[in-house]
Order: structure tokens, then sequence, then C-alpha cells
């Protein structure tokens, strides 16, 4: 053999099917754990407080998160996990600061603590409440069950607790089995018994729910229980490792097994010898003893929750068990129904009328008859009001002075129709639509009195004619109840005759022959308790269980408003009797008590339930008697079929009970369309070459989940929510058999197409048999021949190897699969993701009688890949006729053929080796065959190499060639590498948006969740090499300019080489996935890793945040920092703002300086564009487009807060222009010539402003600016002395960042500021006024070398010093009029108060201007709060966030440049400023009420409700960040977050203003 070391292997890969024994020298008798006084939620927690022991495997982590409001999502509503064979941890995460983190307490039934598990006992976890980390909980999961969680936490009201939406998780039960030999020899040939085949070892293994094989059994056709062990035999033998069985109970007088006569008796009639009830238990748990333990078959019976037989005897001592007229008196006139057509069948033959159906015309007859008898009946008395007796009550009233009076609406005047609508609109009718007796509709003598008084006033006292009045009243009430009683009455005879006609005429019913007094017309609806029913009729009348077409399984059809036993809805079994549990215990205690005894016996001696009925079954009752079963089996294992026609509804039974597997049916399938879709929907596993476990999981140190104890090593999975489990049966035994339903060739490929399913399998006997028609449980008594695998076992001996097979590919680890059809043809693929060893299944299904033909058939083509015939099987039908044996059942005549060996071509196609293979020239509709395959040389240790040493590779790189390695748009990558390389496009899917690794991380992240294989990348990527050779290429062009890269080329060359050798086109996606994924974890790592506390020690958010800061800041040749050599530099937004003049924008650069770069501790990043941007200083302005600083434009009115780093004010600035503002070229000899400190820069900057700013732009005119007028290219800024206010700008230019200009000649906009803002901006002011304050502190320091500036005011030159001036006055618009006085503005222009103007000294004509409410003020009072009254600031800001904050749809929302209407609001994009919802302001928003509300409002007392309620602004901006392709926020979006074509998909200063946030909140948690 080949060492197992060597990462090259060429043998085939079939498991040891005991290494995955978890107790392999454990005997059978061990098999049912021992009794122990811990529970396993006790042994759990002991585990995880134990020290490590030597060699123990890394903890298995499952992670689900949680949705902003604490609940799951849709699809995570429901979680499956597997078995607990060593305990492992349920992580719970949620978002930082998401409203369902305030003061949120996780709950869980789960007994987290230890102890046993109690429904309604709830542990809690107290989540995290720092808001700058990841939010986790870690669940230490130990045994199975169903378990339901949700989060309560804080909501906006005072003392509110919110519970969010409820989510359930299902643990696997740990089921052990014998472990068996493989089925086939070493040379891969099926063995039999005899030859050592699937021989049972002494050994146990652990089985996964996959791996069952479940044979459904019926008691009383295997004989005697002595005669049991062959059967077991036989099953064991065909490689079942599960029996079903139907309910071994005392049957009722139908003899059916469903219908049990006493839930805690055995069938007595099993036994050879008479026994005793205790006896009889005793011999019972050892015959499924020696199953599980001498046949390696485990148990699994029916639980009946729902009925009991109508013989039952305990029903006559217990009738408030069912349903009675006594106990659900809406049952009266259903009851009465029910014995009037009893009694009309015993008089048919009396009256002259058929006691035959024989034609459509005798059940005309019929019905007619019994119509005219039901009138005689007169049911409509259950639903009107008694005239008469309205009457006599009335005028007693009357008569002992009873009356009510009417306080009501004046009644005089009013119609009879009119009286009895107010009737009916005041709830006056008592009883209606009970039903509970005849005439139980009735208005209240006193209440009908005063009413009819009140309308007949004048009539006065007469109360003969007051009675006649009300009597008029009356018919009308009683209109449309003879309605609803005739409505009634002809569905209930429609229903009648539908079920007449099935059971006594049609072909396809149940042709019962002649009505009579004991086979009515119909089946009763109701089991009369003989002999006390006819005494007590009303509570020994119980109705009959049932079930209802399209019934809603949550209503409970026995129980009002529900009519269906009146109706005849009910489609009823007549041998058994509905159960009434009531609400719960307290409703009916004996009943209780006496199936929960039945439950917890059954749970002892059993491995499984099969829930019966289970949609039927009352969710509290289900789940009340499951909880008791588990508490003595906690490994039970539960399956039930559902017939709710909703997934989900199933959802809703599986989750709440905890079923652990949902039957399906493979036999529903009526085509071979219809059979692949169900396959690959409950049968496929993953697809092979599935990603998700691969890429997804990662490892990391467990701290302990309980406080204490070691910690350990954990391999984390994510969750996405499950589906159920399937049981797939390829025929039940409650549905015809394949020769009445399709063919009976049929079967044998129906087995093979099932068992090669990733999911539980189910059979039946008379399926491998070939029984050919449904067997009735009722009316069978024959018994089971007891075939093996002789000749004349139908397909058994077939199913023995796809059942062994089946069990030992679930076993093994053949996690993968392919469902394929051709035609007739379906091929299913099973296969093992690391050894790339695979059974391939060609089934040729028979849905249809045809000749023999193979048909058509493409051959299987699998490139490097050798192939082998397994075996091969085709079925012969002798013949079809039934077989005639009054006391065996026994199959079809038919004969198994074992097809001879089929030969696997090698042959070369497109350079390549490959094997071709499929079914031989002899293979007739029902053939299987079956090959192993196996991947050529695999390379057991790809996948471990291609996650190695990522870290080292990318570790080394800095910010900026992470910034190649990770992003990079189509014009920035163009532009660096000359055009040679843009971003890849996908064939079928588009364009990426980065040329790095983000780029591709977008498809894969849900290629890789979903495990979508089809999706255009992975055809990309199996159809060749392009995109490997693409990510290599566009690097290693690059490694000149960016040496760092060498590392992750190599890496990447290193690995992709590999996968190119090694891996086969269908794994290439696969093996893609997980080097990209691990280079991307890698490179954000090495990101998270150089930036500062803040961002590495912060949550997800802030990190995705951070990255930003990479993807916009790099070397972009057309758009450097220095017109000489290529430096990096920040874009704007991409892709629109990637590169050339329109990247590195001054206004932006400073807007996203503090976030991008200060809050992520890139300060050499920050430096540079400060001393690039100070160079080009001009007229006492830096630049708004810096263009490298080759042609620089001076168009914004600019002024930034300063930073910590004071280093940098000395530091020597080259000077671009020379200091008298001559306009000289970038390689003019006085460009640079002459040099300024940084200090002195800020300096001239000042006092350029303080002495006044003018000048025309350089290169002013059109091919500047082709839609300013003249004159928007004056400049001009200066300072007014009275008010120390800033002001600048003209009528025609934009001098701030709301700077859309208009372009619109249709319009009449072109040339017309969007978005006037000349005069004094608020936010400039607060800039101003931080600025000079941040220089007076150092002045006084001495560490800034000026104390103020030189100006000439009101004609005097003086020194001025750097301090402040009034502010409020002059922007603060009061709340109450009154106080206007108080400050300087125009009440006539104020369109809303308390809040702050947007500019101040608006130009003449535009004074409207000052007034405009915009998000501005907030970056003033984030700079300079202390200009603020902190009670005008908080209330301004509430405001903003009622009036302002998106998604808001006020003003103009939708932004379009391309609009080029008349309206000049919008046209040619005019609104860019005016509508739509922009990301940058929202920070500072933030920013400004967490400081003013933390002073002045509720955040005073309780910062942690201002801190929740910010956090829920971030809940769109982060969801954005986590889900779009460009990974970053947009600079604006339009009307309530729509996607704006327009706008940046991800602009610096939107991810900067929220860094800025992050940290304030960071700080203030600090402090």
């Amino acid at each position: 053999m080949t060492d197992p070391t060597d990462p090259v292997v060429d043998s085939p890969g079939r498991p040891n099917l005991t290494l995955h024994c978890a107790l392999g020298d454990i005997s059978p008798t061990d098999i049912a754990a021992p009794a122990t006084p811990r529970t396993p939620a006790d042994e759990g927690k002991e585990f995880f407080l134990s020290e490590r022991s030597e060699g123990e495997a890394p903890i298995r982590v499952y992670e689900f998160k949680l949705d902003a409001d604490g609940g799951p999502s849709k699809e995570g509503s429901y979680i499956r996990l597997p078995p607990a064979y060593t305990p492992y941890i349920l992580r719970v995460s949620l978002d930082a600061g998401t409203p369902a983190s305030k003061n949120g307490v996780f709950k869980t039934n789960f007994p987290l603590d230890g102890g046993a598990f109690e429904r309604d006992r709830f542990t809690e976890r107290s989540l995290p409440t720092d808001l700058s980390k990841p939010i986790r909980v870690d669940l230490p999961i130990s045994h199975a069950g169903a378990f339901v969680y949700w989060v309560e936490y804080d909501g906006d009201a005072p003392g509110e607790r919110i519970k969010g939406r409820e989510g359930y998780f299902n643990v696997d039960p740990l089921l052990r089995v014998r472990a068996r030999t493989s089925v086939l020899s070493s040379d891969a040939k099926p063995l039999l018994p005899s030859e050592g085949g699937a021989k049972l070892l002494p050994e146990v293994v652990n089985l996964s729910l996959d791996a069952l094989s479940i044979l459904t059994v019926v008691s009383k056709w295997m004989g005697p229980i002595s005669q049991w062990k062959a059967h077991f035999q036989e099953a064991s033998d065909r490689g079942y490792t599960m029996l079903h069985w139907t309910p071994l109970q005392e049957r009722g007088m139908s003899d059916s097994p469903y219908s049990i006569k006493d839930q805690k008796k055995y069938d007595l009639s099993v036994f050879d010898t008479p026994v005793d009830p205790q006896t009889a238990n005793t011999r019972m748990e050892e015959i499924l003893r020696i199953a599980k333990e001498e046949y390696g078959l485990l148990n699994l019976t029916d639980v009946v929750l729902n009925h009991t037989a109508n013989n039952s005897p305990w029903l006559a001592e217990h009738p408030e068990a069912g349903y009675s007229p006594s106990t659900a008196p809406h049952l009266s006139p259903a009851l009465e129904l029910d014995t009037a057509i009893l009694e009309f069948s015993s008089s048919l033959s009396g009256k002259g009328l058929p006691t035959r159906v024989s034609c459509q015309k005798d059940i005309d007859t019929l019905m007619a008859a019994l119509a005219d008898y039901l009138e005689t009946k007169q049911l409509w008395q259950y639903y009107v009001l008694s005239v008469e007796e309205e009457k006599a009550t009335l005028m007693d009233a009357f008569l002992s002075n009873a009356t009510i009076p009417w306080t009501g609406e004046d009644l005089t005047g009013k119609t009879v129709v009119e009286l009895a609508n107010i009737v009916r609109s005041a709830r006056l009718i008592e009883g209606e639509g009970t039903l509970a007796s005849r005439f139980v509709t009735r208005v209240d003598g006193g209440v009908s009195a005063g009413f009819i008084k009140a309308a007949f006033p004048k009539l006065g006292n007469d109360v003969d004619a007051l009675a006649q009045a009300w009597a008029r009243v009356v018919d009308v009430l009683n209109v449309p109840l003879y309605a609803e009683w005739e409505e009634d009455t002809k569905i209930a005879l429609d229903n009648i005759k539908n079920r007449l006609k099935y059971t006594r005429l049609d072909d396809n019913g149940h042709k019962l022959g002649e009505i009579s007094k004991d086979s009515s017309l119909v089946e009763p609806y109701f089991t009369r308790i003989a002999p006390r029913w006819r005494s007590d009729p009303r509570t020994y009348s119980l109705a009959n269980n049932g079930w209802l077409w399209n019934a809603d399984p949550l209503v409970n059809f026995a129980m009002p408003p529900s009519k269906a036993y009146l109706r005849r809805e009910v489609i009823v079994w007549g041998d058994c009797v509905k159960l009434r549990y009531g609400s719960g215990p307290s409703d009916n205690p004996w009943l209780w008590e006496h199936m929960t005894s039945y439950v917890t016996y059954s749970a002892q001696t059993f491995d499984g339930f099969r829930i019966d009925n289970c949609h039927s079954t009352p969710l509290h009752v289900g789940t009340a008697m499951l909880d008791t079963a588990r508490k003595v089996n906690p490994d039970l294992y539960v399956c039930a079929e559902l017939f709710t026609g909703s997934e989900e509804m199933d959802l809703l039974f599986v989750r709440k009970l905890g079923v652990n597997s949902l039957i399906r049916e493979a036999g529903n399938a009526w085509d071979v369309q219809e059979f692949s879709r169900i396959m690959y929907l409950f049968g496929l596993g993953k697809p092979v070459g599935s990603m998700d476990e691969a890429c997804m999981t990662s490892t990391e140190e467990l701290a302990p989940p309980f406080g204490k104890g070691p910690t350990r090593p954990c391999i984390v999975s994510p969750l996405n929510g499950s589906t159920p489990h399937a049981l797939l049966y390829d025929l039940t035994h409650d549905n015809e058999s394949y020769l009445d339903k399709r063919t009976a060739e049929h079967a044998l490929a129906v087995a093979g197409i099932v068992t090669f399913g990733y999911c539980a399998v189910g059979s039946v006997k008379g399926f491998d048999d070939l029984y050919p028609k449904l067997l009735n449980l009722v009316q069978e008594k024959r018994q089971y021949s007891v075939t093996g695998l002789s000749e004349n076992s139908g397909i058994s001996r077939a199913k023995r190897v796809l059942n062994s097979l089946h069990r030992e590919m679930m076993i093994g680890g053949y996690t993968e699969g392919c469902v394929w059809q051709d035609f007739n043809y379906i091929v299913m693929t099973r296969m093992h993701p690391v050894t790339q060893h695979a059974y391939v299944l060609v089934a040729h299904t028979a849905f249809e009688k045809r000749g023999k033909e193979r048909g058509p058939f493409k051959p299987s083509e699998l490139a490097h890949t050798r192939a082998k015939f397994i075996c091969g099987f085709a079925i012969d039908i002798l013949s079809y006729d039934v077989p005639d044996d009054p006391g065996l059942l026994r199959g079809l005549s038919a004969r198994l053929i074992d097809l001879p060996e089929v030969p696997v071509e090698q042959k070369n196609l497109t350079a390549e080796p490959h094997c071709s293979f499929g079914p031989p020239e002899y293979f007739p509709p029902g053939s299987i065959v079956i090959f192993e395959t196996q991947l050529e040389r695999v390379d057991l240790e790809l996948d471990k190499f291609c996650r190695s040493d990522a870290e080292t590779a990318f570790g080394g790189l800095d910010l900026v060639d992470l910034n190649v390695v990770l992003h990079r748009a189509d014009n920035e990558e163009r532009d660096t590498t000359g055009g040679k390389f843009g971003v890849y496009d996908v064939p079928g899917s588009g364009q990426l948006v980065y040329c790095g690794l983000e780029g591709w991380m977008d498809p894969l992240r849900d290629i890789i969740r979903r495990n979508d294989l089809g999706h255009p990348l992975c055809d990309n990527l199996r159809r060749g090499t392009w995109a490997l050779d693409y990510v290599v290429s566009r690097l290693t062009q690059q490694m000149d300019d960016f040496p760092g890269l060498a590392a992750p080329v190599q890496w990447l060359l290193d690995r992709f080489d590999r996968v190119k050798s090694n891996a086969p086109a269908y794994l290439r996606p696969k093996f893609f996935a997980i080097v990209m994924t691990e280079a991307y974890k890698a490179a954000r790592s090495s990101v998270i890793e150089q930036c500062s506390g803040f961002v590495s020690d912060g949550h997800d958010f802030t990190h995705s945040l951070a990255m930003c800061a990479v993807q916009m800041h790099g070397v972009v040749k057309s758009a450097s920092l220095d017109p000489v050599k290529p430096t990096p530099s920040l874009a704007a937004g991409l892709p629109h703002f990637s590169a050339g003049w329109a990247r590195c924008w001054g206004r932006d650069v400073f807007i996203s300086l503090r976030g991008l770069f200060l809050t992520t501790g890139n300060f050499e990043g920050a430096k540079n564009h400060i001393l690039a941007f100070a160079s080009t200083v001009k007229h006492g302005l830096i630049p708004n487009l810096l263009d490298s600083g080759r042609n620089p434009r001076y168009n914004s009115r600019l002024c930034h807060n300063g930073t910590n780093g004071l280093s940098i004010l000395s530091e020597f600035v080259p000077r671009r222009f020379p200091v008298d503002d001559t306009w000289v070229a970038w390689d003019d000899p006085l460009a640079y010539a002459c040099t300024s400190t940084l200090a002195e820069i800020i300096q001239e900057i000042l006092q350029r402003h303080a002495s006044g700013i003018s000048f025309r732009e350089y290169n002013a005119g059109p091919n500047l600016d082709q839609q300013m007028k003249d004159n928007g290219f004056n400049i001009d800024i200066y300072v007014d002395w009275d008010t120390g206010l800033v002001f600048g700008g003209n009528a025609d230019n934009c001098g701030t960042w709301m700077d859309k200009m208009g372009e619109s000649v249709r319009a009449g906009t072109k040339g017309v500021p969007g978005t006037p803002r000349d005069g004094a901006p608020i936010e400039i002011t607060g800039l101003v006024k931080s600025t000079v304050r941040w220089l007076d502190e150092l002045g006084r320091k001495g560490k800034f070398p000026y104390r103020g500036v030189f100006a000439s005011v009101h004609g005097e030159d003086r020194f001025v010093t750097y301090g402040t001036k009034s502010f409020e006055k002059h922007y603060y618009i009061p709340l109450d009029p009154s106080e206007d006085p108080k400050y300087n503005l125009n009440p006539n222009l104020v369109n809303r108060r308390g809040t702050y103007k947007d500019v101040y000294g608006t130009g003449a004509g535009r004074e409207w201007s000052d007034y405009q409410f915009r998000p501005n003020f907030p970056i003033a009072m984030v700079v300079a709060p202390e200009m603020f009254d902190e009670d005008h600031a908080l209330h301004a800001l509430r405001l903003a966030d009622t009036v302002l904050r998106g998604p808001t749809g006020k003003y103009r929302p939708n932004y379009d440049n391309s609009n080029d209407s008349d309206d000049p609001s919008v046209a040619k994009g005019l609104n860019y400023h005016n509508g739509p919802e922009w990301g940058w302001p929202l920070g500072y928003f933030l920013r400004a009420y967490l400081y003013f509300d933390t002073r002045v409002g509720e955040g005073k007392d309780d910062a942690a409700t201002t801190l929740h309620r910010l956090h829920r602004a971030l809940l769109k901006p982060r969801n954005h960040i986590q889900t779009d392709a460009w990974a970053g926020l947009p600079e604006l979006t339009n009307e309530n977050g729509a996607f704006c074509r327009d706008s940046c998909n991800t602009q610096a200063w939107s991810a900067s203003t929220m860094l800025d946030f992050l940290e304030d909140v960071h700080e203030y948690a600090k402090s």
C-alpha cells in the first residue's frame, strides 16, 4: 500500500469502516449508554472545565450570526447541528452596537450550565456591552434535542424590553450500531454473507443520520415472535441498519396497527404461548435487544398520539378523552346528522331505495332521499332564533318588570332591517354560531324588550304588539342564519355524495357493497361507546379521527369555529377516536398521564420514533410528549411524514418538535426530470468540488466557555441555516406498488438512485421482494415469506449491495455528489472530497412500459481518472400475475440478472487522458450499473499546501503594496500598468470591480457560501487557467515598482502551479477559491495589524472601514503627490475619481485625512498629503484639485482643524509657486525654488485671509470650466472684523463642498450654482474657529511661533491675536419668535426654527439661502463645539435627525446627471446637494449628537441609550460595506437608499467620517 503520508496517491481511497468507531473496543452489549445520575449537560460542562487530554482534537465551533434586531434571518431560523460525539460550541454572534446589543441577554432552554432539560427553563448569557468589540456568546453543546433561543434587549421606551424573533437549533442524536466489513472484495466485487461481505464486527460505530437504511416491517405479518430472528437476518443481510416497526401494541377491532386498543400493552398474539402483559414487555424488550446487538438493527416505532382505537376499553371510563357534544358542544348537530345517516342507511329496503350502488342514478336517488330525510330533522334549529321563544321571553320581561332600557342610538323610525342590523352591530345576539343546542341563538328578553320599546314608542305598553314587532325583527335576523344552515347542508350533502361514489362505485374506490345498518351509506363520524351511549349519547358519542384536504395543520378541526364534522369534510377513519388533549394537562389529566406513560416507555425501549399523522398532532402535545421521551432517551431519533403542503409549515413542525428527518418519497416523482430534482434537493449532499468547508472554516483559540478551564484550539465553521434532513423512501408502507404506479422494472432503478443519496433511506420488504400490490394494513392477513437473498427475492440481492454501499459511503465521508439526468437515465455520483474516490451509479429509469432497448446515453468522460466496473443488475419480470398464495405474501415472479463486466475505455481527448464508461449494450429499463472511480495521482496535501504560509507571504507588505494586492479599480490598474492590465472580465457574469483580491472575493463569497459551482466564474475556471494566470501576471508586471510583491507573487505562483499540475478541471474552482480566500484573509489581516489599536481591536465594521483607507490610497502614475515621481495619493472616490487630475481633491483629502489616515495609524500617509498640499499653497489657499501639483485649481474654500504630531510644523516644504503667486509651470526653474516650514505656510494662509484674498483663476474660461460664468472665476475672500467671520464667494461660483454648477441650457440653469453658499458658510466658520483655537493654544505653549496676524480693521492697521467672536448671535434661529431680537436674522425669511443658518451673509437678493436647512452645521459642532449653546445644539440635531437624515424622501431625492428636462431643480443633476442622501455628513452628525446628548440630553445620565440610538444609523452602512462589491460606502444614494448610478460606488470621506465617529465611541468608552 501507499504510505499514507505521501501527498500523492494512485490507489482508490475506499475507507476503513472501523476507523470511525468512537468506542472501538466496546462490546455489543455496551451500545446502550449506562444509566448515570449525571446529565449529558453536566458531562459537557465537566469536559470544558477539565484539562486538555493528550492528543485531544480541536473543538468544533459552529457560528451563526443574528440580525441587528436579535433574531435569526429567515434562512437561519432553523439550524441542524451534528451529534455531540465530543462536546462542541455553538457560537452566537451579533454586530456591536446593533439594537439587540442594548443590555442584551441571550436566552435558551438548552441547559448550558448543566442539569436536565426543561422546555420552560431558560439559561441566560448577557451580551458584551463594549460597542467597539465584536459580540460573541459561546454555548457548550453536549447532547441531542430540540431547543429554542432568542435575544431580549432594551427598547426605546423606559423600562421596555423587546423579545427578538425566536430561532431554533436541533442537535442530531448519537446513534451507535455494530460495525461491518465492506460489502466489496479487495478487487471491488460484491461479496455475499457467506463470503464475508458486510459481516458484523464486535465493534460499534457512530452512525450518522445519513447512514441509516431503514426497513419498515408490520409485526402481524412476521408470524410469532419466535420466528422474528429469521426476519432480522434477512434485513441485516440486505444491508439495513434500522427496523421501522409499525405499532406493536394491542390493535383495535379493525386490526390496523395504527388503531391502538391499549397504548400500554403489546399485542399478545405475537407470542407463541399466552403471556401476561409484564412478561410480554420483557420478551419484547429482549427481542428488540437481539435485533440491535446481534443483527446490527436499531429499532424505531410509530408513536400514535392523535387517536386511539374505537374499542379502546378505557374510553368507557374516560369519555372526556375524546370529542363529543359533551366536551365540544358545537358537535351536537354533527352527531344528529351522523345518527340520521345511520338511521337512513338501515331503512333503505323498507323505503324501496337501492341498497347497492351500481350506477350514478342510484347515487342520485339515494342523495335525494337523504336530503328529504334530513329535512325532517330540522337541523336549522341549531342556527336560528326561535320566534316563539323570543316573543315569550320578551313578554316575560315586560310582565316581570325586567326590561333593560336601550341606551344606544335613536331607534325611532327605523325599518325592521335597520333594526336587525343594529342588533347585530351592538352584539345583542347570544349563542350565535355555537351550535351547542337547538335554539341556542337568542337575545336576552330584557334586552329585546328595552330595544323594541325604544324602537316603537307609539306602541306604548301593548305587550302583544311589541312582541309581534320584535318577531318581525327576529325574522330578519334569521335570514342569514337560515342561509348559513342551507349552505352547510349543501356542502355536507355534496361531500356525502362524493364519498358515497368513491367508496361504492368508483373503480379505484373501496367497492364496499351493500348498504346496511352495519355498513352505512358513508363511514360514521362518531363512535358510540357501548352500552352507555344509548342513555347518554352526548357524552359517549366520540368523534372519529381523520384528515382534511388542504387543512391548516395548526387548526384543530374538531374545535370551533371549524364545522368540518357538520359539513362532512373529514376523510374519516372509522376505527379511530380523535383524542382531546386541550391546552395542557390540566384540561384532561388522565389522558395526558396515560399517553405520557405510553411515550416514556416507548422511548426507553426503542431507538427512534416515527410520529404518525404528525401534521395533525397538536404542536403543544407533540412537543410535550417528545420532551418527556428525550428525558429518558436523549438520543432518540425522530422522523415524521408531513402533509402540510408548505415548506414553511414543515419547518415549523421540524424545529418545534425537533424532528430529525422528514420522510420524503421517491415514488412521488412522475418522470425522470422530477426524480432528478428530488434527488438534487434531498440527496445531493454537497456538489462535487464544493468549497464552503475548505474556504469558510478557520482556526483560533477557544476561550473557556464557563470562564474557567483551559483554552483550547478550535475550528470555526459558519452556519447559514439548515433545511430539514431527509429520510428518502423508495416506497412507504402506505403507497401503491411500482407495478400499479409506474412499472415493476422501475423499482430496481429507484432503489439504486435512492441509496446513492446523501440522506437516510428507507424501504419496505414488499419493494425489495416486488410485491405486486399495496398491502392493506387492515384487511391483509397473510404473512411475509422469508426469501433472504434467494432467486425469488425480487431485487434483494441488488438491494444488499446498494444498502451496504450507502452505509459505507456515508460513514466513509462521501459527502459530495452529482445528479445528472440524460434522457431516461439518471447518473448518481458519490465522491470523497479528499481522496477523490467515487462510486458512480448509472440507472435506466422505467417510468412507463417500454421495450428492452438501452436507448440513447452519453458515456461519462472523466479526465485523469481510472474507472472500474463493480456490478450491474437488470430485472426480468417473468410474470405480472399476482401470486396466488393464501398464507404467504409473495412478490412477482422475476429474475435478477447480474450484468457482465462492462469494460472501461481509456482514450485521449484534448491531449488529456480520459476514461469513458457507461452501461452495456443490454441495459433494459430498470437496470443499474455501478462503477468505482479514482482520480489519478491525488494530491492529498494540496488543500493543506494551498492554505499554508499565507501570513508569511503577505505579512511583509506595506499598505501601498496591499493596495495593489487587494484593490485597484480598472482605471487605476490601466494607468499604472500602461494599459496592459485592467479588471478581469468573467464571461457570462461581467467585469470584476477590482483587479485585486477584493474584486475576486465579491463573487467568490456567495459562490463559497452556497457552493454555487454553476456560477460563470466556476465555469471559466473549469474551462482554463486564465484567471490563475491573470492573478499572478498582473502582480508580476508591477514587481519593479513594488518589490514587496515578490513574496506574494511567489506564494501564488507556487500554489497555482501545483493546482494546474495536480487538480483536475472540476476541482480548479475549489482550489482557486482556497488560494484566493487564504490570500485575502492574510492580506486583510496584514492591513489590520498595521493599523492603530482602535482598528485592530475593533469589530468587523471598523475593520472594513479601515480597509477603505487602503482601497483609496495607492500609486497611480497620473495622480501623484509629486509632479516628478509617482507617489501614493488618496482617491476621492471610485471609480469616477480614480486617476488623472480628478483623483486627488484637496477638499476630499482633508475631510478624509483624520478618519482614513489618523484613526487608522497611517501617520506617514497623512504627513505626505499635508506637505504635498502645503507645497502648492497659492493665494493663501491650498488647491481643491491637486493634479500632481502640475495644474492645481484654487476654487474651494478650505480650512481644517489641526492634529497632533507637532514636529511636522518644522518640516521644510518646497514651494510649487513663487511667494508672489506668480503662475509658473511645474518644471519652470522658479517652481520649487524656495522653501518654507509648514508653520510658516499655516501662518501665511491665515495672514492672507486676514488681509483679504482676491484673484482671478489662472486660465479662466471654458478651457478651465465649461459651465461657469465669467464672474465665477473671480475669487474674493475677506474677514468681517465686526463679526470675526470669514466671507467669500459670489453669485456665480461654488466655494464649498456643495459645488454643483448648473449645466442645463434647456432649464436655464447653465452657470447657476445649484446650492449657492457665498457668504460665511457655517462649517467654514467652525473650522476657522477650530484652527485659531488650536494655534492660540500652541502659541501660549510656545509651540507655534506666531500669536496673530496683521490686519486692516476699519482702516486701521492692527495686530490681531488668535481668538473668538460671538457665533450664536449670527447663526442661531430661535425656537421662540419672541427671542428674535437677540439674534441677527430676518424673521420674514425664517422657514424652520430651533436650528442654525447654513450661511451667514449671502449676497443681496439671495438672502433666503442663509436659512436653508442643510447638514453642514454638525461639522461646525464637531470641530468647534464651544461656539454652540448646548441645548440649542441638541434641539437642532434632533431636528436634523427627523428631517435630514435619510431615508427621508424630502427635497428632490433622486440625482440623475443625464436628466435634461426643463425642470430647473433637477435638470442635469442640479439637485446633487439638494435631496440625495450623502454619506459623509452622517459621521459628523453622529459625532455631534454624541457630544451634546451626553452633556445635556438623555445620554447625560445614560450614555448607553445615546450610543445605541446612534449605532442604529450605522446598520445600513454596515450592511452595505459587507455586501457591496466595492466594499466601501457610496458617495451618495437616491431616495430611500436606492442606488445612484452617477455616484461613486465607494467614496473616501464616506468611510472616513464613519471611522471618526467609531473612534469617538472608542475613546468615550475608554474615558
